[in-house]
């Protein structure tokens, strides 16, 4: 079981499967907070050169003996494969009972963990509340991120709360019930909110293709072009506004009751692509009904 050095948990040895993006990220931070990676898990040639670059220290080895070694075992495979990774640890008993076994997942709390927990594991989720790409900015993002901790008793909160904080997080407890919820959450801000931007994007590119002034680069499909400089500032306070201000943020035609603009906006994008158009109304529509909007603006917006 896992010691504690006052308020700080003594060195662990930590196995991670996989060498993805968030594994490394996580293995990395561990090692930055004292803790020795002691062996990882990589199967695709990406994830071993992932592996070599931000674990350059920590030797490749097949998943039993990852789990063997490990006192702390990371499990930062995606949602779908979890279920079957940990059947598969269970019935080999490859990991020793008292070892912490932590996942990833958003999605799962605990009970996702139970085979091992039958066989003496703590079990732990323990997920960054963050998107990750796989360069370097995701080292640089993992401290000040929450991390989403389930487990299944106050000794494991302990646990999740106290890694969390050294490695600069911040511990925020998800009942295991509420697991769906809060995943679903974070999907609809981190995942939809680039289905939004890219929406705009385009059709910016739509509107200003072939209106470049002298010296512009044109318009076209490459990203970090005129169309996301457009948007770029006006997404960015749009978020920062309503994180600071809620429901108080929302200015445009919507919130203003134009639905005339909101009628011409949703002519306009049709004449270009039927299916952009009908993502606008249906966000116009959810937006129309935070807002509190007319009769009139819900008029507009049938389908």
């Amino acid at each position: 079981m896992m010691q504690f050095d006052g308020l700080r948990p003594a060195r662990l040895q930590v196995g991670v499967i996989s060498a993805g993006r968030v594994g490394t990220a996580l293995g990395a931070a561990l090692e930055g907070a004292d803790h020795v990676v002691v062996a990882v898990a990589a199967i695709s040639a990406e994830s071993r050169r992932r592996a070599r670059t931000r674990l350059p220290d920590t030797p490749v080895r097949p998943v039993p003996e990852v789990a063997a070694a490990a006192e702390l075992l990371i499990l930062a495979v995606p949602d779908s494969e979890l279920t079957a990774l940990v059947a598969g640890l269970a019935a080999t008993a490859a990991v020793r009972a008292g070892t912490i076994v932590a996942h990833t997942s958003g999605a799962h709390g605990v009970g996702v963990l139970a085979p091992l927990t039958a066989l003496g594991c703590t079990p732990l989720a323990v997920h960054p509340a963050m998107t990750f790409t796989g360069a370097d900015e995701d080292l640089v993002r993992l401290p000040d991120t929450c991390f989403g901790i389930t487990a299944g008793d106050e000794i494991g909160y302990a646990i999740a709360q106290a890694l969390v904080i050294e490695i600069g997080g911040e511990p925020v407890r998800v009942p295991e019930h509420a697991r769906t919820l809060y995943h679903a959450a974070l999907a609809h801000a981190g995942n939809h909110l680039v289905t939004v931007v890219a929406d705009a994007v385009a059709m910016l590119r739509t509107a200003l293709a072939g209106t470049e002034l002298l010296g512009q680069h044109l318009v076209d499909d490459a990203p970090g072009g005129l169309a996301e400089r457009v948007v770029g500032p006006l997404a960015r306070a749009a978020l920062e506004n309503t994180l600071q201000r809620g429901q108080a943020a929302l200015t445009g035609p919507v919130a203003r009751g134009d639905a005339d603009a909101v009628a011409a906006h949703r002519a306009a994008i049709a004449e270009s692509d039927a299916a952009l158009a009908e993502a606008y109304r249906a966000a116009a529509l959810r937006t129309a009904q935070r807002a509190g909007a007319d009769e009139a603006m819900f008029a507009v917006l049938a389908p």
